[in-house]
Formats: C-alpha cells, structure tokens, sequence
C-alpha cells in the first residue's frame, strides 16, 4: 500500500520539482550493502570472511575425506584387495601425506593386536574345537614343577 501511495505522490512531486533535489533510489534499486543494512567496505570485508570461511570448510571436508580414504586403503592392503583410483587421488588432493584421526588408528592397532593373538601359538590351539587350554596349561605347570623336583633331588647337579 505504501508502494502505491508513494509511487503516485513521487512521481508527481518530481514532474513539479523537475527533477531537482537529487535523484532517490527507489527499494528495488538497492545496492547488496545497502540492502544488508552495511556500508560498501563492511559489505567487501563480509563477503571475504564469507569467502575465508567456506574455503576452510571445503579443506577440512577433503582432510576428513583423505583420511578416510588412507582408511580404506590400509584395509585394502592388508586384505589383499585391489586399490581403488578414486581414493588415490583423494589422497593426493590433500597433499598425499595423510594422518589418521586418533579413534581409527587406534581401531587399526587394536585389529592389528587381535590378528597377532590369532596368529599366534595359543591363538592357533584356541581354534582347535574340543580343547581346553586351561588343562594344558596345569598339565604343564604340574610337568615343570615335577622337573625341578627331581633335578633338586640330583646329586650331580
């Protein structure tokens, strides 16, 4: 309503004026300054804190992406799967030296620890269905102890 008022009573006020007084922007011919509510120099600072901000959000995301990437390719390594390309590049996007976030490398020593329990001696035996290890292990504290009784009652030794 205020529009129509003052673009009727505006306009008549210039044809009487001839124009004189300046010229007035009307709403929609705001400059984005202006139309923030901030000055030309405010509004350049804005839009590069803007610009500042949005580059940094766009490198932590591909830091984040990278490192999820080393992720993948350490288990594809030691699975013996084929490399994927896409990941590569990821990686090099962010300069090809990539630390791992602190919670996945400690999921990663933590599976490397459990591979090395199943690769071990008692880690093999432990699969062996129908043994108990328990038992073996008082079978053989009981043979040692046996052992240094007899070697104490040597008269060699």
């Amino acid at each position: 309503m205020a529009f129509m008022v003052k673009s009727m009573v505006g306009g008549q006020l210039k044809n009487l004026t001839g124009g004189l007084g300046g010229e007035e922007k009307s709403e929609g011919e705001k400059s984005p300054a202006e139309a923030q509510g901030m000055t030309r120099e405010e509004y350049e600072e804005y839009q590069r804190q803007l610009v500042e901000e949005k580059m940094e959000r766009d490198a932590q995301f591909a830091q984040r992406k990278a490192e999820r990437a080393t992720f993948r390719s350490h288990f594809r390594d030691k699975y013996r799967l084929p490399k994927n390309e896409t990941d590569d590049n990821q990686i090099q996007l962010v300069g090809g030296d990539v630390e791992l976030p602190k919670e996945l490398a400690k999921m990663i020593e933590q599976d490397n620890e459990e591979e090395e329990e199943k690769n071990s001696v008692i880690g093999q035996l432990s699969n062996i269905q129908n043994l108990d290890l328990d038992s073996l292990k008082d079978k053989a504290s009981a043979t040692l102890d046996d052992l240094k009784q007899s070697a104490e009652k040597c008269a060699m030794m």
